[in-house]
This record gives structure tokens, C-alpha cells and sequence, in this order.
């Protein structure tokens, strides 16, 4: 169970739904992409802190950090180390005294955040789930459809325009999801393509 490190690479709104924000985060020593899926307070108050706004009172994390602070404790890390049932869990580690306990990830990263601690992801989680974005980060509309199907065949076969398998037209919907960087609607096809081929 190797720990790789990854940094918050930033919050992608939903214009589908305004209380779900997809943070991305990204490896730290690579190219792989996490989104998850996290709640409008929680990125509010990753968003603040990473923007250096500093609230008149403190807000929940805020007030979380003054208390780990006052209480003489040092926040060591966070380790994003599971996912069961296409959700994330966390474990944020402690140093004087040392403990670790159970988070939520958007919980233990907006703390993370705040102490400037560094944040893991268990390696096994970022290989099935990780997103690695195009070279060429080109945008392409719906009419380009065909064209992004073609170069996706490369020049073999171009002739064949259309996918023949739902498992083709889902990795040309990611490639598509990835380079639009919409991470939420990527994370959605992601889990669709792992349920198809875990029951093939």
C-alpha cells in the first residue's frame, strides 16, 4: 500500500447543480487527476483558505484548526486510503499526541489546507480512478464528434467513424469530459466504464 502525494489543483463548479463542486487534485510528481465530488460548504472553505481570505469569525474549519491548535496537536497528514462504493474515505493523522482518525475527504483536506499538511492518496485508489489529461488539451464541440471518433481510431481504420462497443463510446466521452476539464462529468463516465469491465 504505497502513499502518493497529490496537491489541491483547484474546484470545478457544476452548472447542473450549485451545491456539488468536483476538487481536483493532482499528483504531486505526475500527471494523474483526482476529482472528487464534494459539497458547496466544503469547497467554500477549502476555496477561502486557498485564497487567503481571512473570514470576520472564524467559520467550521477555521474554528476546528483553533481548537487542534490550542490543544497543543500538530496535523501531520491526510491519507485519502479508500473507496468503497464510489465513495472516497480519509484518515487525518495527528503528532503530539498521535492519532489518527476517520474524515470525510472534503473535510480532512479543508484542515489540510490550513495547517499546510500533505495530502496522500493510497496508490491503488489513484491507479483505478486517477484521470491523466490530454497532451493536447483542445476543446471540442458536439459537431466535432466524428472528428474526435477518428483521431481516437488513429489513421488505421479511419473509415470506421463510429465506436462499435458502449465501452468505446465511453472512453471517447471521457477523452471529451477531460479535455472540456469538466472532472465531475468525467468522474460520473469513469465509474460507468469500471462497472462494465468488473462485470465482463
Amino acid at each position: 500500500m504505497e502513499k502518493i502525494q497529490v496537491v489541491v489543483l483547484g474546484l470545478s463548479a457544476n452548472p447542473a447543480n450549485t451545491n456539488a463542486y468536483a476538487l481536483i487534485l493532482k499528483e504531486a510528481e505526475g500527471n494523474r487527476r483526482l476529482p472528487i465530488i464534494i459539497g458547496a460548504f466544503e469547497a467554500q472553505a477549502i476555496a477561502l483558505e486557498m485564497e487567503g481570505v481571512i473570514p470576520p469569525r472564524p467559520m467550521t474549519h477555521d474554528l476546528t484548526k483553533n481548537i487542534i491548535e490550542a490543544l497543543g496537536a500538530t496535523l501531520e497528514e491526510v491519507y485519502i486510503n479508500e473507496l468503497r462504493d464510489g465513495t472516497f474515505y480519509a484518515r487525518i493523522k495527528f503528532d503530539n499526541p498521535s492519532i489518527d482518525i476517520d474524515a470525510r475527504p472534503s473535510d480532512a483536506i479543508a484542515l489540510a489546507v490550513r495547517f499546510s499538511a500533505p495530502i496522500y492518496v493510497d496508490d491503488e485508489i489513484l491507479e483505478e480512478t486517477g484521470l491523466i489529461p490530454q497532451e493536447s488539451e483542445e476543446v471540442f464541440n458536439q459537431e466535432d464528434e466524428d472528428d474526435l471518433q477518428m483521431m481516437q481510431k488513429g489513421k488505421e481504420g479511419v473509415e470506421e467513424t463510429k465506436p462499435k462497443t458502449l465501452l468505446e463510446k465511453l472512453q471517447i466521452q471521457l477523452d471529451k469530459a477531460i479535455s472540456e476539464e469538466d472532472y465531475e462529468r468525467a468522474a460520473k463516465i469513469r465509474d460507468e466504464i469500471r462497472k462494465i469491465t468488473e462485470s465482463s
